[in-house]
């Protein structure tokens, strides 16, 4: 097995320090602690989130920029619309610095959003709140499916393997299947209300780390 990289092991350490530190909280029965400090709205935890989606969407323009110098304009393309995808999830996350600016929520955002927010995710559509359902568990199917089931199957499976890089999806490694099914067991079990919190910076620190050393790097062109 490949020595990680220095990025992979500041990443990768943070993960397990998080993980550590929510283990810690549940196992000593500091909830309300947990709850008010490290995983509080508007805490490191959400703003680590934030962060490192950001982040991650910076490394995908860089690998956009790369693509789109060796004229491959698809492939810029893709990875130019899933850079966006990060930079909305970002801003989603700190509800596109509401609270860092503080305007007012009005209108429709007013009305309709379960927290008096301005941003998607907590909107009520009809009696279904979109945390729960599209942004929920959806995307959480979804993001398995990419860091669990992608990273065996590409190397073994053709047609797949072809599809990830006609797509420039970068294919995790074997090392971020590990951390993301440790990761999806411990959360799962520990008993903190705000837990989720600790899993979307884990899914930021991990495709952080994906997107600069994907399992199929010969398919992205480093920008100069």
């Amino acid at each position: 097995m490949r020595s990680l990289n220095l990025v992979d092991q500041v990443l990768l350490g943070i993960v397990n320090a998080t993980l550590l530190f929510t283990l810690a909280y549940a196992v000593l029965g500091f909830s309300e602690q947990y709850n008010s400090g490290f995983a509080v709205e508007d805490g490191p935890v959400e703003y680590g989130t934030a962060l490192f989606l950001l982040f991650s969407s910076f490394a995908l323009m860089w690998q956009a920029i790369g693509a789109a110098a060796a004229r491959r304009v698809a492939g810029a393309l893709l990875l130019g619309f899933y850079a966006l995808l990060f930079i909305f999830g970002a801003g989603e996350e700190i509800s596109w610095g509401q609270r860092i600016f503080g305007w007012e929520t009005t209108g429709y955002f007013a009305e309709h959003n379960v927290q008096g927010e301005t941003n998607l995710h907590n909107l009520m559509v009809g009696d279904e709140q979109l945390a729960k359902t599209l942004f929920g568990n959806v995307l959480t199917v979804v993001v398995l499916l990419y860091l669990v089931v992608l990273p065996p199957l590409y190397p073994r499976v053709g047609f797949i393997a072809r599809i990830a890089d006609a797509l420039m999806v970068p294919v995790p490694g074997i090392r971020h299947a590990i951390v993301a099914v440790v990761a999806s067991l411990l959360i799962g079990v520990i008993d903190l209300p705000r837990k989720w919190e600790t899993y979307e910076l884990i899914f930021s620190l991990l495709t952080l780390s994906i997107f600069l050393a994907p399992q199929n790097a010969h398919r992205f062109v480093r920008a100069a």
